[in-house]
């Protein structure tokens, strides 16, 4: 009896760690992907469409009295969907089961927060979609002048007359691997930098 306790301990020891390495394999094989931030649905801040807000070539606050009153209160809301494709070209599977997540744009944070997802890249030029959703109180961003500097140039550029801009946006990822009945996070995170348009967030 003791000896089958034993091997069974030592098999799901073993199948643990296969386990384990099969999913380090595989957020590996997603470091070596590449990435592409497709769009952004509507972007609302305090329940305010981004696009009410863009007047004269700058992020006109007054223009929207729920969003003082946000600001009087300390608490600003952002909401908006990012739209991230990710493209395998290599032949190991792709895959993450959750993710924390920062997102940064020219190296001040918007957002962070979980995404409770497996994902799944096929080899060999597999793709697949993910949307990250943001839901983060950005009151220290507006409140500061640096911050609030680098994400009115970004958005500026949205309007149908105004020049396009192009800004540098890093989205960090941090998975979690499951090891039996606990979660370990992945040491470090994944950086992904990507300049992209304005335009493409309306």
């Amino acid at each position: 009896m003791k000896k089958v306790i034993l091997i069974s301990v030592i098999s799901l020891t073993l199948f643990g760690c296969s386990g384990l390495n099969k999913q380090i394999n595989q957020i590996k094989a997603l470091e070596d992907c590449k990435y592409e931030i497709s769009s952004a649905d509507s972007i609302f801040i305090a329940n305010v469409n981004i696009k009410d807000l863009i007047a004269k070539e700058k992020l006109d606050l007054s223009n929207a009295p729920r969003l003082a009153l946000a600001l009087l209160r300390k608490n600003v809301p952002l909401k908006a969907r990012l739209n991230l494709i990710i493209s395998n070209p290599s032949r190991q599977m792709a895959a993450i089961n959750q993710f924390e997540y920062k997102v940064l744009i020219k190296g001040q944070e918007l957002a962070g927060g979980l995404v409770n997802q497996k994902v799944l890249v096929e080899p060999n030029g597999g793709t697949a979609k993910v949307p990250i959703q943001i839901n983060s109180n950005i009151y220290h961003l507006l409140s500061d002048n640096k911050a609030m500097d680098a994400i009115s140039d970004f958005f500026i550029g949205t309007g149908e007359e105004t020049v396009e801009r192009k800004e540098m946006v890093t989205i960090k990822i941090k998975p979690t691997l499951d090891f039996g009945n606990k979660q370990i996070k992945y040491p470090g995170y994944i950086t992904i930098e990507k300049e992209i348009s304005s335009k493409i967030l309306f």
